[in-house]
């Protein structure tokens, strides 16, 4: 099964980025390949929160859309987000934020998935790594165009 994994030290706060990518219905404005995130339920749970939310990806004359379980843990901070429904066998990916102790943190992402499809998974699958590559910084550009730049080294 196809996997990636990145670490990156940020100068933003734990909370900051944990808001940042629980914000889950901006995607669209600044992730690559996310042309469309629609919110279909919210439910509270403890301190947190789950979020089923559907996402259109795409690239040149591809999309797919599929399903997914978003769970925010506010306190760890983490986010899981677990397959419901679409052209995956399975997709699991999580988030983890953690504190540098110098007013930045280190973002780490994990991300495994299957395609239904052994051609789908060819097609999109070299299109996802190249995505899932591009993420965080994505997420950095946006978490500095939301909180400011900040210069904070481990």
């Amino acid at each position: 099964m196809p996997s990636f994994k990145n670490s990156r030290h940020v100068a933003f706060r734990p909370k900051d980025m944990f808001d940042l990518v629980a914000d889950v219905e901006a995607y669209p404005q600044f992730l690559p390949m996310c042309l469309d995130l629609r919110v279909l339920r919210r439910t509270p749970i403890d301190a947190g929160e789950v979020i089923i939310a559907s996402m259109s990806v795409g690239y040149k004359a591809i999309r797919e859309s599929f399903t997914s379980r978003v769970t925010l843990d506010p306190h760890t901070p983490a986010i899981k987000v677990e397959y419901i429904d679409g052209p995956f066998q399975s997709l699991i990916n999580h988030w983890g934020f953690r504190d540098d102790g110098q007013g930045g943190c280190h973002v780490d992402f994990d991300i495994a998935y299957e395609f239904k499809s052994r051609t789908l998974g060819l097609v999109m699958g070299a299109m996802f790594d190249a995505a899932f590559r591009r993420f965080s910084d994505a997420f950095v550009a946006r978490a500095q165009e939301i909180y400011g730049t900040r210069t904070t080294e481990p």
